[in-house]
């Protein structure tokens, strides 16, 4: 890692209804995809951060019972080379109201948004990456209430 401080960000893995598939997005001017999410404003819990967070990229209002914590990993930040970032990710239980999930609105700095399947990611290429945050922690911790 560095010797940065880790970069610090909330996350929320949403599950496709018909298919094993998480909604993942890419920021502009990046080649990562990883959750949606990101870093709390000062004073901003982890949980706050991902409710409004998700509302700036995707325009969804969670229902804060919806969502659940699945834990906090430090890991290499996908789009900041030789940085760590540390991810409060949370999961949420069923579709996301106003969530149109054939063609997720996308706001913000999010270029697209896209359903992948977890049990077998694709290969990082040169045009296309995961970030290590959800590849190599958020997908081996997902419950099997979630992927049941």
């Amino acid at each position: 890692m560095s010797a940065h401080p880790a970069i610090v960000v909330s996350a929320l893995v949403v599950r496709h209804p018909h298919t094993r598939a998480l909604l993942m997005v890419r920021k502009r001017g990046t080649t990562s995809f990883m959750l949606p999410g990101g870093k709390p404003e000062p004073g901003e819990t982890a949980r706050e951060a991902i409710l409004r967070e998700i509302h700036e990229e995707l325009g969804l209002v969670l229902e804060d019972g919806n969502v659940e914590e699945l834990g906090t990993w430090t890991t290499a930040a996908a789009n900041e080379a030789g940085r760590s970032v540390t991810g409060t990710v949370f999961l949420h239980r069923g579709v996301p109201a106003g969530l149109d999930i054939d063609a997720p609105q996308v706001l913000e700095e999010i270029a697209e948004a896209g359903w992948f399947p977890w049990e077998d990611l694709p290969a990082d290429t040169a045009e296309r990456q995961f970030a290590p945050l959800t590849r190599d922690f958020v997908i081996p911790a997902l419950p099997e209430w979630f992927t049941a």
